[in-house]
């Protein structure tokens, strides 16, 4: 009897190591992916920061080029106000 009873207590602990070594490994894969979504999730992040100062670059340029395009058109309303005034004092001699 003794001798079933060292059996059965070694097949017991055999199972008990097998299933340890299970959740250990799961605990272990569990990291790795949680390791790896971190991993992903601060790429994103950083990506989005870059994406954020190239659109503010863009947004910089649009406004300089609008300011621009604005003073071109106040220049080219004076000068056509001056043409027509111009036109009308030639017209009127």
């Amino acid at each position: 009897m003794s001798n079933r009873m060292m059996g059965a207590t070694f097949v017991l602990c055999a199972l008990l190591c097998s299933g340890c070594a299970g959740i250990r490994q799961t605990a272990e894969q569990a990291l790795q992916a949680a390791q790896a979504a971190q991993t992903a999730a601060d790429t994103a992040r950083r990506q989005a920061d870059e994406s954020r100062q190239t659109a503010s670059a863009a947004q910089s340029t649009a406004n300089q080029a609008l300011s621009a395009a604005q003073a071109a058109q106040a220049c080219c309303d004076a000068t056509n106000q001056r043409l027509d005034r111009m036109f009308e004092q030639s017209q009127s001699k």
